[in-house]
């Protein structure tokens, strides 16, 4: 049988265990994966590009367990009263090719997000910062201003959108949160001015120069999160030029990330060999330093791996019938007929 997880039965687990704690768990699970990278077949992911939106499909396995996500992003979506981005996933049995999971990754997608921006900044960012700009404050701000607060001690989040609603709804969330004051800000400038961290989290599928050059201050962290598919981009080229550039998976990032802008030749590093002490990460203070992140499918396959161990823990989920349960493996036909013969004559 295979276990089902619904968005109730992961809101159960993160209620359960508490959203900080949850995070904290997720970037645990993610550190383990990236750093035994070399043991995953990777590709990039699957993409079908429409004029409103895209389509993907995000495979990867190791010798024991193969993953995949479905996942949308449709900016115009919130229009139609759904989601930018809708998503579920699979964990199957590579000896097998059992589907032993199928999970909802709509809610978890924004919490690995915000969980990979922390992996990624632990050693990026400068280990002093407490101010983060967050530009963009729609479905995936509040999982990035919290993961900051909680797991990095951000302390002060200054906060900036076109739609001044979409500000509205995250000044209402994070009200009253201790140790953590919002400022809304009535520009990208005034809201980057003077920050460790900038987090960028636009929605629009289109080349936007959110940060420029200029706005960059030394000693900066940039968690470029936004540009994930090509033709949707969020820093200027000068900014990619002025910093030191970490990426995920660096043959998806080409195509999808911030890096499309920039020549073959311009030197990236991806995460796991700074994870594994391969490669450096932060090496002064004054180092300007961006993660150009688009999402990567190891992220989901330690997401869905998190879910299963706290779904057992905690009994949730549900087993559904999605394969046969067959008395003679080869008599699929029986399964169908119950038994009774369905054969008609074509007249």
């Amino acid at each position: 049988m295979t276990a089902l997880l619904t968005t109730q039965d992961v809101s159960r687990i993160v209620a359960s265990i508490g959203l900080p704690a949850f995070l904290a768990r997720m970037v645990d699970y993610l550190e383990a994966d990236f750093r035994r990278w070399p043991d995953f077949d990777k590709c990039a992911r699957v993409a079908a590009h429409s004029e409103v939106g895209v389509i993907e499909l995000m495979p990867v396995s190791d010798a024991s367990e193969y993953s995949f996500k479905y996942v949308n992003g449709h900016p115009k979506n919130t229009r139609r009263g759904l989601p930018t981005v809708m998503a579920f996933g699979v964990l199957a049995d590579v000896e097998t090719g059992e589907p032993t999971l199928l999970s909802e990754l709509t809610l978890t997608t924004a919490m690995r997000t915000a969980a990979t921006s922390v992996m990624a900044a632990r050693p990026l960012a400068r280990a002093d910062a407490r101010v983060m700009a967050l530009i963009g404050n729609g479905a995936q701000s509040e999982f990035q201003a919290l993961a900051f607060h909680h797991l990095m001690g951000i302390d002060e989040l200054r906060l900036f959108d076109v739609d001044p609603r979409a500000t509205d709804k995250l000044m209402a969330h994070l009200a009253g949160m201790p140790g953590l004051r919002a400022i809304r800000c009535a520009s990208i400038a005034e809201a980057v001015r003077g920050a460790d961290i900038v987090t960028t989290v636009t929605a629009d599928k289109t080349n936007a120069t959110i940060l420029t050059a200029d706005m960059l201050e030394p000693g900066m962290h940039i968690n470029g999160i936004g540009g994930d598919c090509p033709g949707k981009t969020e820093l200027a080229a000068g900014v990619l030029e002025r910093a030191r550039v970490f990426v995920e998976y660096e043959p998806q990032t080409r195509i999808e990330g911030d890096l499309q802008q920039m020549p073959a030749s311009f030197a990236v590093t991806e995460l796991w060999q700074v994870l594994t002490g391969a490669a450096e990460g932060r090496t002064c203070a004054d180092e300007i330093t961006v993660f150009d992140s688009v999402g990567f499918a190891l992220e989901d396959y330690s997401a869905l791996r998190l879910l299963r161990d706290c779904a057992r823990e905690l009994g949730l989920g549900a087993e559904v019938g999605l394969i046969p349960q067959l008395a003679d493996p080869r008599d699929l036909y029986g399964h169908l007929t119950g038994g009774r013969a369905v054969a008609r004559k074509v007249a």
